[in-house]
């Protein structure tokens, strides 16, 4: 098999589900190019960690984009004037950001169809995400269809796959895969509120669904809190 049939572009937001996807894709045999975006979310310290951990999981390039989502507004992770909820919400949630993993996905296909690329790895977990639309196996299947209608590469015989390996995953069996997979989760940061010294709020969705999950996996939390 050629090198660029085991190319894979992977995203990579800084947090601990992408830092185990792009570990996955290692173990597969990938040489893997990071994707990461800096879209106008309320920090820029997950994109620090993004860094960290490309280069010390030896990622073959790495890549940050710049976009606006915050120019469209509509979610509290774009639009400072929208309060991150504190507690369980039923729904979706207002940390949803319209469309981002379209986007997202969108410039992955961009990419991986310059590298030559096949496969675009994904982060995104229904069990624990399924207020949000965009994470669901459905979004993904729909997706890799317009992918391979979408590109030149597709027509042309090629064929894309959107890897999601998560996505059936409870937060504590991602946890204890990415140990398994030699991940130092003390480089990720999963919080939507995190301080400029990238600690973590401990209060937001993210932080309360990655404390539990290194709970049940009986895995100490290495996160750093503001409170603490």
């Amino acid at each position: 098999m050629n090198d660029a049939a085991k190319r894979a572009v992977v995203l990579l937001s800084g947090g601990l589900d992408s830092a185990t996807v792009l570990a996955v894709a290692r173990r597969q045999g990938y040489i893997c190019h990071a994707l990461s975006f800096d879209y106008g979310q309320r920090h820029s310290v997950e994109l620090q960690a993004s860094r960290r951990l490309a280069a010390a999981m030896e990622a073959a390039e790495h890549k940050i984009l710049r976009l606006d989502l915050g120019g469209i507004g509509g979610s509290a992770l774009t639009d400072m004037s929208i309060a991150v909820p504190e507690q369980q919400t039923d729904g979706i949630p207002v940390t949803y950001v319209p469309a981002r993993n379209t986007v997202f996905l969108s410039l992955a296909l961009g990419w991986a169809e310059v590298l030559g690329a096949r496969d675009i790895f994904i982060g995104v977990n229904a069990v624990d995400y399924s207020g949000y639309p965009d994470c669901r196996p459905e979004f993904i299947q729909a997706f890799e269809k317009l992918a391979n209608f979408a590109t030149k590469a597709g027509v042309e015989g090629g064929r894309f796959r959107i890897r999601a390996p998560l996505i059936e995953m409870t937060k504590a069996e991602i946890i204890r895969t990415g140990v398994e997979l030699g991940v130092d989760y003390a480089l990720t940061l999963s919080c939507y509120q995190a301080d400029e010294q990238g600690r973590a709020c401990g209060s937001c969705d993210s932080c309360r669904l990655r404390a539990q999950g290194f709970a049940e996996a009986g895995v100490a939390d290495p996160t750093p809190y503001i409170n603490t």
